[in-house]
Formats: C-alpha cells, sequence, structure tokens
C-alpha cells in the first residue's frame, strides 16, 4: 500500500503516507462546494507533474554532476466543465542563474523533464504548455 486516506467531514481528507508516515491534508475546492483551506486533489495531480520533473531532471542531473538546487517550478492548474477536470496543466520551469549549461545538456534535461512518470500517466486530452528558462 502506498496512502491511507481517511474522510475528516466537511470535505476534507486526511492522507498519509504509509513509508514515511508523512500526511497531508486536502479540501474540495472552494469553486466546488469546498474551503479552498488545502491543496485540492486536481492541485496535487498538478502539483505531483511539476515535482516529478523537477526529481527526474535532478535525477538525471545528479549522474552529470550538476547542482539544480534553487530551480522552481510554477504550475497552473485549468479546470473544464462537461464533465469537471483538469484540461490544461502550465509549467514553467526557471533555472538558478549561476547554472550555465550547454545546449546539449539542456536538451538533456528537458527531455527527461517531459517525459517523467506523471507526465506519461496524464490523460492525452489533457493540454501540456512546458517551458524551461535557463
Amino acid at each position: 500500500m502506498t496512502s491511507q486516506i481517511i474522510y475528516k467531514s466537511g470535505l476534507r481528507t486526511s492522507a498519509t503516507h504509509l513509508q514515511s508516515g508523512t500526511t497531508i491534508e486536502t479540501d474540495a475546492p472552494s469553486d466546488n462546494q469546498g474551503k479552498g483551506e488545502r491543496f485540492s486533489p486536481t492541485d496535487l495531480m498538478a502539483t505531483a507533474l511539476g515535482t516529478c520533473m523537477i526529481t527526474t531532471m535532478a535525477i538525471k542531473a545528479n549522474t552529470l554532476s550538476i547542482d539544480l538546487d534553487g530551480t522552481r517550478v510554477e504550475v497552473t492548474k485549468i479546470m473544464v466543465s462537461d464533465p469537471r477536470r483538469i484540461g490544461k496543466l502550465v509549467a514553467h520551469l526557471f533555472f538558478p542563474a549561476h547554472l550555465n549549461l550547454d545546449d546539449k545538456t539542456k536538451e538533456i534535461l528537458e527531455r527527461t523533464a517531459r517525459t517523467c512518470p506523471v507526465e506519461r500517466s496524464l490523460h492525452p486530452d489533457i493540454q501540456l504548455d512546458m517551458a524551461f528558462n535557463w
């Protein structure tokens, strides 16, 4: 088992990662009967894309002796209706100014991010907008 989720009432859940014991809570979003005080389930999906992209890039960067500390990903989730679902995910990566990489290395890292496991698991109807700001 990966996690255990308990419904806490008020459209809130508590999820425990069983290997580490860490917990996160979710709320229904404020535009769908919720309080929006925590990540929503679809926020977590969008966030999973960003964390997967940067994590797989960091794994690849480690093999190339490159330090990606300070790199950030800004993720935007765009919902659509009928049926209500994620219609588009925008993930823009920003790299530290001190990072001076050649074009081949940048291409390797970008390809790694664009093929991370979460990206490969997304439904093909979800539009993706990825940008790499070196």
